[in-house]
């Protein structure tokens, strides 16, 4: 131990007499601590919500998703899906039909983003089809057939290994169900139009028919077969999914989809494994990504962390303030101790040291004191769920905690740096004392 670190241990042992003093470096201690633990809790607060935020709209969404630049649609679209299928990094791939349509039951009626999927496709890329909560979406499978050389070519629904080429998925090799097609709606949705299993409702699309009377909408009915809960308002309050091949009948498209989408197996490397498959795709093709997509939320959420961490760091600062004091008053206490080690020949920049190390034992052993406890109590709060929340409101029944290492790096360095600049004006005071002026009447 050096000289000034051994001086400065021994002034933050207050004697009886010095109790003051180390009552205000226990209140130091105790605050840089509760500052600490403070911050490291709210970022772990707020980097769950993170998370679950993205895991849910993950499990929604594609993470990448290709499309005609000039917005016509693909006609091509299956040996596209087969090229895309082979390219690196894609874990799968779904042909997808989006257009707006408006949905209505009796007198009621709200307007729908309308999905045509392949089931066994969309089910690998998306998990809307998983988040159904009432109901079963096994019913958008019924008709969903392949012929056997399509089933062998592109990819098997039963094993989910990738085929040879000529495939024709989507395709029907049997006649429609007997009935209306089914429909898969968001639970929301279905409360404002006071659906329910069973009910069948009335899909009008502007996609319509040109007849000696004008452009007449197209309509057709659908039964409803199941309700999903995403968590998201947008999707559940929106969204309706249906076959492919019912989608393509309904808006007279023909055969098309209006994008391919894909699940990668790295997330955060979308920018570059979008660029891959424009170039694969050939001219005429532009992709998006689920960081474009959601770039103003994820910025919302990535301000709102900076503004949670200089909040709560105000609680660093009033302890700050404390070591200030605490080391002005042992500066006041210890006049004469420091005036006579300077007469025995202590440079200043060690007195400076004296006190500078006195500040950052406390800071050192406050923030250590708050890591341990800030980690403990979010370990604790994900694995016992203790902040328990609305789930009809927030979607999610409990607070999510999820503390990151290198926030408690980032916590534990403003920590130290701000108890390291409460020690610089007692440290300077402390070098300025004179021995001669301090032991006069000594």
């Amino acid at each position: 131990m050096s000289f000034e670190l051994f001086i400065a241990a021994r002034y933050l042992r207050a004697k009886r007499r010095q109790a003051v003093i180390g009552v205000v470096t226990a209140i130091s201690i105790v605050g840089v601590a509760a500052g600490v633990a403070s911050l490291i809790i709210a970022l772990a607060i707020t980097n769950g919500f993170r998370q679950d935020l993205q895991n849910r709209l993950l499990g929604s969404t594609a993470h990448v998703s290709l499309e005609r630049a000039r917005g016509d649609g693909i006609r091509e679209w299956r040996p596209l899906l087969q090229k895309i299928q082979s390219q690196p990094h894609i874990i799968a791939a779904s042909p997808a039909l989006y257009e707006k349509v408006l949905v209505s039951r009796g007198a009621r009626a709200n307007g729908l983003l309308l999905k045509g999927v392949i089931p066994q496709y969309e089910s690998r890329v998306s998990e809307l089809l998983s988040d159904v909560k009432i109901g079963s979406a096994e019913a958008l499978k019924a008709s969903d057939t392949f012929t056997e050389g399509a089933q062998s070519a592109v990819e098997s629904p039963a094993n989910g290994q990738p085929g040879a080429a000529g495939s024709t998925p989507g395709k029907s090799t049997e006649a429609p169900a007997a009935g209306f097609p089914p429909i898969v709606l968001g639970e929301d949705l279905g409360d404002e139009l006071g659906a329910t299993l069973g009910s069948v409702v009335l899909v009008t699309s502007p996609q319509g028919e040109l007849t000696p009377y004008g452009l007449v909408p197209k309509y057709k009915r659908f039964k409803v077969v199941a309700f999903f809960k995403s968590g998201f308002f947008d999707y559940d309050s929106s969204w309706g999914l249906i076959r492919l091949e019912d989608a393509q009948a309904l808006f007279g498209l023909g055969d098309i989809a209006s994008v391919i989408e894909t699940k990668i197996d790295d997330i955060y490397k979308a920018p570059e494994i979008s660029l891959e498959l424009e170039n694969a795709a050939g001219p005429g093709y532009m992709t998006t990504n689920w960081q474009e997509q959601n770039r103003p939320l994820f910025r919302a959420l990535r301000l709102e962390g900076v503004v949670t961490f200089i909040t709560i760091s105000l609680i660093v600062f009033v302890a700050a303030l404390n070591i200030l004091i605490s080391l002005t008053m042992m500066v006041m206490e210890k006049t004469k101790d420091i005036a006579v080690l300077m007469s025995m020949g202590t440079r200043k920049v060690q007195v400076r040291k004296i006190f500078i190390y006195q500040g950052l034992l406390i800071g050192v052993v406050g923030t250590i004191m708050g890591l341990i406890g800030g980690y403990l109590l979010s370990w604790a709060g994900g694995h016992y769920h203790w902040i328990r929340l609305s789930a009809e409101v927030y979607s999610i029944d409990y607070v999510p905690f999820a503390p990151k290492a290198v926030h408690g790096v980032l916590v534990a360095a403003t920590a130290i740096l701000v108890s390291l600049l409460a020690t610089v004006y007692p440290s300077w005071s402390a070098a300025r004392i004179l021995p001669a002026e301090a032991l006069r009447y000594e």
